[in-house]
């Protein structure tokens, strides 16, 4: 039997040979023919296995010497903690050298400021200033701890209920300062595996609020509805079968990076049909928007509860400091076990609460302020509406006016160089302090660079005149007709 076996193989081996034309070995151990392609599988099989079954070997552990670990140690260099400092990197800011009204003093020179975002004037407000006082005599300067152990004082609480109902949402949570209320909020509610798409304009704040929520992110273009009506059916397609998918859209009132207002209208109709939550940043139009100054959802009639979230800084309209966050019940209730800014930081300084509390007053008490703030950004944008080689992008009811370049020099490194000179051109040769958009190495915004004047109520005609005129000379002389401006 065992000899017909092998017979078999033998005749097996040698047609194989003859189909790919390859000679095998032949041996014959005890009459029998054996090919030799086996016996050198049979070696090979056998010192594999014995070199498994062999105990790995280990090199002897020997330290190192004294004078080993010496010349380890000087030869050694440690990677640089930061990038090397370029000349751009030198950058001094002005420093301001009274308060940041409508005119300070920069220099030693009185100086009109059009880079501070106070949009109802009350910095050194009388009322704002005499509550800050009392409040700081009764309370100190600070609370010393977080609002959830032994922070919490009753002029937060008092705070919180008057935001809330200015706005008329439920409940208001404040945070210790502004950015912390976008960047804190985000990744309070949105977490690994949900889905937000957010508008590509949109400040550092939120772009940090979304890195640290680890969320799926998105970006639509800048105030484009197309474009987010398109991801968002993309995006509903590709997650039919995903129940509990957290969708959310994150967008900003008015636009830091652009001074353009987000349509709330049409981001509601979307966001019902196609089923997301809504969080709309509202420093820059919170006291500013609507009727009576109470942001986007006035200004465009949108029930308030129909967004999910609203974040706000304070350190805008109501010329105070801190942020606060508003919403249903649940949401607040929400970010005070998760919310980071809330439960790590200490507490907001109780006088500046009580500042917030004061400003909402006035700007009830004072409607003349909003129509003061939108004749003053009116009359800013006729003045700059034939400017050489500059363009204004914002809202016509935006407090920011935003100048970019006609011509970009093909470059956002170049084009801001350019803003930056026609700045300071303008605060060395006619004392207007304006504020021009640089970005941290970390700010990933798609938006060209432009220069940036923050329109205040507080600003008089002869102010925005001057503001206009000295902008217009300096990009007379800066452009000139063959650069096609």
């Amino acid at each position: 039997m065992a000899s017909a076996v092998t017979s078999m193989a033998a005749e097996a081996f040698d047609r194989v040979a003859a189909v790919l034309d390859v000679p095998f070995a032949r041996a014959v151990v005890f009459g029998v023919h054996i090919d030799g392609h086996l016996v050198v599988d049979a070696i090979l099989v056998a010192a594999i296995v014995f070199l498994l079954l062999q105990k790995s070997y280990k090199p002897p552990k020997k330290p190192l010497t004294e004078k080993e670990i010496d010349q380890l140690c000087e030869e050694w260099v440690p990677e640089p903690l930061h990038p090397p400092i370029t000349e751009e990197m030198g950058y001094e800011p002005p420093i301001l050298e009274s308060a940041a009204g409508p005119h300070t003093i920069v220099n030693g020179k009185e100086t009109v400021n059009f880079a501070s975002a106070n949009y109802l004037g009350l910095i050194g407000n009388e009322k704002v200033m005499e509550s800050c006082t009392a409040a700081l005599e009764k309370y100190g300067v600070g609370s010393c701890g977080p609002r959830g152990f032994y922070g919490t004082i009753d002029t937060h609480l008092d705070c919180e209920a008057t935001i809330a109902n200015f706005l008329g949402t439920p409940d208001s949570i404040l945070y210790s300062y502004g950015i912390s209320a976008a960047f804190s909020a985000i990744p309070a509610f949105c977490k690994k595996g949900d889905i937000v798409i957010a508008d590509e304009g949109v400040h550092w704040a939120i772009q940090n609020g979304l890195y640290l929520s680890r969320s799926t992110i998105k970006f639509f273009k800048h105030n484009d509805m197309k474009s987010l009506e398109s991801l968002m059916e993309k995006i509903t397609k590709e997650n039919q079968r995903v129940k509990k998918l957290r969708r959310y859209i994150v967008v900003e009132a008015i636009y830091q990076n652009s001074g353009q207002i987000a349509p709330l209208d049409e981001i509601i109709r979307l966001k019902e049909k196609y089923r997301f939550r809504v969080l709309v940043e509202e420093s820059n139009s919170f006291g500013v928007l609507g009727k009576s100054g109470r942001g986007l959802t006035e200004y465009f009639g949108v029930p308030v509860e129909k967004i999910d979230i609203i974040t706000a800084s304070m350190g805008h309209a109501l010329a105070t400091d801190g942020g606060f966050c508003t919403g249903s019940v649940r949401v607040v209730d929400h970010q005070r076990l998760s919310s980071s800014g809330y439960v790590f930081s200490a507490s907001l300084p109780p006088y500046l609460a009580s500042a917030a509390i004061t400003a909402i007053n006035v700007l009830e008490e004072n409607p003349m302020l909003l129509s003061r703030l939108r004749d003053n950004i009116s009359l800013l944008h006729k003045g700059l509406s034939d400017i050489r080689g500059l363009v204004i992008t914002s809202h016509p009811l935006s407090p920011i006016v935003f100048l970019k370049l006609k011509n970009s020099t093909g470059s956002f490194k170049g084009d801001l160089q350019l803003l930056e000179d026609i700045a300071e051109r303008v605060l060395r040769e006619d004392c207007v302090l304006l504020a021009v958009s640089k970005r941290s190495a970390l700010d990933h915004c798609l938006l060209p660079a432009g220069i940036r004047l923050f329109v205040s109520a507080a600003h008089s005609e002869t102010d925005l005149l001057k503001a206009s005129e000295s902008l217009k000379q300096v990009a007379k002389s800066v452009f000139s007709d063959d650069l096609g401006c």
